[in-house]
């Protein structure tokens, strides 16, 4: 695995969460990105068309230059080209729409209409040459109960150089500045954070061990679009060339699926990405995605399978035998096996309660998927990886390139691999675990040693040996001797401990709680007692 390159150290931590303090008081935490997040748009958008125009500009003046020219109304023509702006993933932007127009008259009492009219204006521009981004940037400010002066707090704070993509134009800044806010937000939203966001330590975990190189990318829950972006930056780690892939997804909350589409814009990605629910509104039907990479919400109750047709292409049998109310865990699995192409592969982050669940809409579902060699590689992941909630997670891998035809990957349709990382990771604070590179470095090396091809001019290939307490190669039959259980304790030689999904401190307060209330009742009992021997 090749180490993630790291961009320019720029120092913007601080800055950023002082930002964000401006709106404490007005605005709810959890409603922060609603009105930083767009204005790091904006400025990201102006600043790119103002580093074009004054490209051009420069370029008049290099007689070696095909726009070398002194002639007044050429220039001016030329510069108001939209293809000019265009042929570099820009855009001409309206002056009142700019950052420097917004920063100019960020103490003006009105600052709040300037700043939606800028908003409204920057939205039928990006309408005009992108359709898919109309809407993305609402009129929000006016009617918030931010003061002026808060909002010219805001600007001034986001106006740093350090912030400025024009000042540091090789170190990605506006879309660092963009996944630190995404990452803080869900850390101050706490569990509705998690329509919209995967911590970074999952998401490299899941980008690097299915190493998508080039193909079709889909997520069909995407939130903000982390999984797009880090794809991108394996890709960029890799020496890729993001013209190679191409980004599809899908989400049910429109508000999320904004945060999606400026995510991506603001990486130059060409996507495709829609509204709706998944499970039962699929907006990619046709779809074979070469990656899939995604984090579904666990254990959706109250779905409304019943409201799926009878033929749906998804379903790997009758609809009473493969899908349950109670759960929608193996309806996304089988979702996600629908949109794999002949060679895809799927990384899906799921609760541990998939791996063993006994009731018949999802056991029938894990079974097939195992007899049938849809199972790659299951991974079980320690607690607290998640801001947003504490059931214990795992990792499926489904694969269609498990036949060895590939010239890259070995045949391997009879057997499981079983990774156990819960004892790996560590506590970045309190709440939250973190992987570190070694950790990721030994899952994915793991999990590539065991289903690549072995090069031998190679000097990247390793041979492939089960570790007792962390990897373990189970063929179908062990598995179905273990009635489909894939816990990968079971395997690898470690207790396996049947897990109900409850956080250790929940359990400690429900005890805590029990236990005070027999010792409640035991001295009430033992009052009853001495009262009854005073009546002998």
């Amino acid at each position: 695995m090749t180490k993630t390159k790291t961009k320019a150290d720029i120092n913007f931590e601080q800055e950023l969460w002082k930002a964000a303090n401006e709106l404490r008081g007005a605005v709810a935490e959890n409603q922060y990105k609603d009105f930083v997040l767009p204005l790091i748009f904006l400025k990201h958008v102006s600043e790119r068309y103002e580093l074009r125009r004054d490209t051009i500009k420069n370029l008049f003046n290099d007689p070696k230059s095909e726009y070398y020219t002194q002639d007044k109304e050429e220039q001016n023509y030329v510069l108001e080209d939209p293809d000019e702006y265009l042929s570099k993933n820009t855009y001409i932007i309206p002056k009142k729409a700019t950052w420097q127009f917004l920063q100019d008259n960020a103490e003006q009492d009105n600052i709040k209409v300037l700043v939606d009219d800028a908003f409204d204006l920057l939205d039928e521009t990006l309408a005009q040459y992108r359709p898919d981004l109309k809407g993305i940037l609402p009129r929000i400010f006016v009617k918030s109960q931010l003061t002026a002066k808060q909002v010219a707090g805001l600007i001034n704070l986001l106006a740093n150089p350090k912030l400025s993509e024009k000042e540091n134009p090789d170190s990605d800044i506006l879309g660092r500045v963009y996944e630190y806010y995404i990452g803080k937000f869900a850390i101050a939203e706490g569990s509705g954070a998690g329509q919209f966001f995967t911590p970074g330590s999952i998401v490299r975990l899941l980008v690097e061990m299915i190493e998508p190189y080039q193909g079709k990318i889909f997520d069909a829950a995407c939130g903000s679009g982390g999984m797009f972006v880090q794809s991108l930056k394996f890709l960029q780690a890799h020496g890729g060339d993001k013209k190679n892939i191409s980004i599809y997804g899908q989400e049910r909350y429109d508000g999320t699926l904004r945060l999606c589409k400026m995510n991506l814009a603001l990486r130059d990605l060409s996507f495709d990405v829609r509204l709706g629910d998944s499970l039962l509104q699929d907006k990619f039907p046709y779809l074979k995605a070469d990656y899939i990479i995604v984090n579904p919400p666990f254990n959706v109750s109250q779905w409304h399978p019943e409201d799926l047709p009878e033929n749906d292409p998804r379903l790997f049998g009758p609809k009473e035998e493969f899908t349950t109310d109670g759960n929608a865990n193996f309806m996304w699995m089988q979702t996600f096996w629908n949109h794999l192409s002949d060679r895809g592969t799927a990384a899906v982050v799921m609760a541990n309660g998939a791996m063993t669940s006994n009731n018949k809409g999802e056991k029938n579902v894990r079974q097939f998927m195992v007899d049938k060699g849809m199972v790659d590689c299951i991974v079980r992941l320690p607690d607290k990886l998640f801001l947003t909630t504490g059931i214990p997670a795992c990792i499926f891998i489904l694969s269609k390139n498990r036949d060895g035809k590939d010239g890259e990957h070995r045949e391997r349709l009879n057997e499981v691999l079983f990774i156990d990382m819960s004892k790996l990771g560590r506590m970045e604070s309190r709440k939250l675990r973190v992987f570190d590179e070694a950790d990721l470095q030994k899952a994915t090396d793991a999990y590539h040693a065991w289903r690549n091809v072995i090069q031998s001019d190679s000097e990247e290939s390793q041979k492939y040996e089960d570790q007792p307490g962390f990897c373990y190669t189970a063929t179908i039959d062990e598995v179905a001797k273990q009635d489909y259980k894939l816990t990968p304790g079971i395997y690898v030689g470690t207790e396996a401990i049947e897990d109900d999904g409850i956080p250790f401190e929940d359990k400690m307060e429900t005890l805590k709680a029990q236990l005070q209330e027999q010792f409640t009742k035991g001295n009430t009992l033992q009052q009853q007692i001495l009262e009854n021997f005073e009546k002998f």
